[in-house]
């Protein structure tokens, strides 16, 4: 299994970026991919969950509207687009497989219930 994530640098706030991750391993189009994030000194936070068809996406309060998570099911790869980034927003961001589906929203953000996680890839927003 691998998660190889990409598309991350560094970037003035206001900037946009545009983050993939590919998979391979195991069956991308049965699992529903997540991105999450850590910033120095913090833990992992939860930022975006994509369902395993595209039909559904859950995103963290303080990205909803300006980031945007797709899949393309064919390619075998998860996409995060951030407009509007934030100084706070500097981190290291993962992909990460959640082989079921989650019906509340406590279970879609937890850390635990993702078997699968890239290598992170490190998004840096100046001011």
């Amino acid at each position: 299994v691998q998660l190889q994530a990409s598309g991350g640098g560094l970037v003035q706030a206001g900037g946009s970026l545009r983050l993939s991750c590919a998979a391979s391993g195991f069956t991308f189009s049965n699992y529903a991919m997540g991105w999450f994030r850590r910033a120095p000194g913090k833990e992992r936070e939860f930022v975006a969950r994509i369902a395993s068809s595209g039909g559904g996406t859950t995103y963290a309060d303080d990205v909803k509207g300006r980031c945007t998570i797709a899949r393309d099911n064919d390619k075998n790869t998860v996409y995060l687009l951030m407009n509007s980034l934030r100084t706070e927003d500097t981190a290291a961001y993962y992909c990460a497989a959640d082989p079921r589906y989650r019906s509340t929203l406590g279970s879609r953000v937890s850390v635990g219930n993702y078997n699968y996680w890239g290598q992170g890839t490190q998004v840096t927003v100046s001011s």
